[in-house]
């Protein structure tokens, strides 16, 4: 195996799951007793350049399908994170009537929406036909493509070279990054600016949140990585915030190396010292995490084994791909979690990839009144429990797997 952005051999174990289908692969009810493909779900850390990264076993297409189900519009609060988002980043580089936003995986509009709303020119870069239609529905332009270089040159020449360009949780979705990078070093304006959003190395780690790993995610990132990266590939890290999202994440903000328009912040300088600080450069910061795995695995579980033994009903809610990891990983089919609810249309009526629950509507939890609830997208864990609050109604109480079992009081 050759990483992915420096090409060393020198690789580190991570993390290694088996083997899993693509975790946004739903199946159709008809597909129940076909066969699907599953793929080793292996990740590892480059010695030299310290990029944790899967091992590739099928091309993006595979994994980014005209059938891509997730929709980002679905969470209430990610909608508002993006509107803030939009906000802050018009008042500090100041963006108006004559400014041009340009998001790299777009999804549904979600965040673009925010922008037309403020009069500013927008563009939206999205590969899956299924969340590129709903952007348009929203009004917003959509190329339908995969970004890298040759691309973003492409909007460059045509004129609609950036003032800023938001990524939202798609770097680490990227084959090859080092043309994913030199893609937005191409379409920056000299004086723009490109954000990346990206769930954090080391709070994976630190957290046990081993079930982000999945097929899509080709990239587990620090900022150690990705400077290097973003150095070697055009662009210059010049400041990073930490957000809540994801279990913890990363916004690097990024302008052009030939155009050195932004002064770079103390902390970026901080956020590096502050992960070899932790170990992020030595072997043993990931030779461990395998364990960590395991052990969430095992008492997940013994968890649903005891519920079973004692009569109480399981269910799920959030058909998501952390969640599809998690269940495979450990096993799990519908004799253990009767099915899971999702409120996104697109999902309903599906069955999960791999462990083959059942995708239902909301009405389902209610009428059948289980006394334990698992929330598997656990990053949005207090979302969940305001809008499903009335399963106490009944005695139902909320679960969490991970960093660890929690039946929530």
């Amino acid at each position: 195996m050759k990483c992915r952005h420096c090409g060393a051999q020198r690789m580190v174990p991570f993390l290694d799951l088996g083997t899993a289908p693509p975790s946004n692969s739903y199946v159709e009810p008809a597909e129940r007793d076909q066969p699907e493909l599953w793929y080793p779900l292996v990740v590892r850390c480059c010695q030299a350049c310290r990029l944790v990264q899967t091992e590739d076993f099928a091309a993006r297409e595979t994994f980014f399908s005209p059938r891509y189900a997730y929709f980002s519009a679905i969470s209430s609060s990610w909608v508002a994170h993006a509107e803030r988002y939009v906000a802050a980043m018009q008042e500090r580089f100041a963006l108006g009537a004559r400014s041009h936003i340009v998001e790299i995986a777009a999804n549904d509009g979600y965040l673009l929406q925010h922008a037309v709303a403020r009069g500013i020119s927008c563009l939206g870069v999205e590969p899956t036909a299924s969340t590129a239609a709903a952007a348009r529905a929203r009004g917003i332009e959509i190329v339908e493509a995969f970004f890298g270089e040759a691309l973003g040159a492409e909007l460059a020449e045509k004129g609609l070279a950036a003032d800023l360009t938001a990524a939202n949780n798609v770097l680490a979705h990227v084959p090859d990054i080092n043309d994913f990078v030199r893609g937005f070093a191409r379409l920056l304006k000299p004086s723009g600016v490109a954000t990346f959003e990206f769930p954090h190395l080391l709070n994976m780690v630190r957290e046990g949140q081993f079930d982000t790993a999945y097929h899509e995610h080709y990239s587990y990132l620090s900022l150690t990585a990705v400077e290097r990266i973003f150095r070697e590939n055009g662009l210059t890290v010049f400041d990073v915030e930490t957000t809540p999202w994801h279990g913890g994440s990363l916004r690097v903000f990024a302008m052009r190396s030939d155009a050195a328009a932004h002064a770079v912040s103390p902390a970026v300088a901080d956020m590096l010292a502050s992960e070899e600080a932790a170990g992020l450069l030595t072997d043993g910061f990931y030779t461990g995490f395998q364990e960590t795995a395991a052990g969430v695995r095992d008492g997940f579980l013994s968890f649903l084994i005891d519920c079973r033994r004692q009569g109480l009903k399981v269910a799920a809610y959030g058909a998501a791909a952390k969640g599809n990891t998690l269940l495979n990983f450990s096993g799990v089919k519908q004799d253990l979690l009767s099915f899971v609810v999702d409120k996104n249309p697109a999902k309903q009526g599906l069955l999960l990839p791999g462990s083959r629950i059942p995708i239902v509507t909301e009405e389902r939890l209610r009428a059948e009144k289980p006394e334990r609830v698992v929330i598997l997208p656990w990053n949005l864990q207090s979302e969940i429990m305001q809008q499903l609050q009335y399963i106490t109604d009944w005695g139902g109480r909320f679960v969490t797997a991970v960093p660890k079992l929690t039946v929530h009081p």
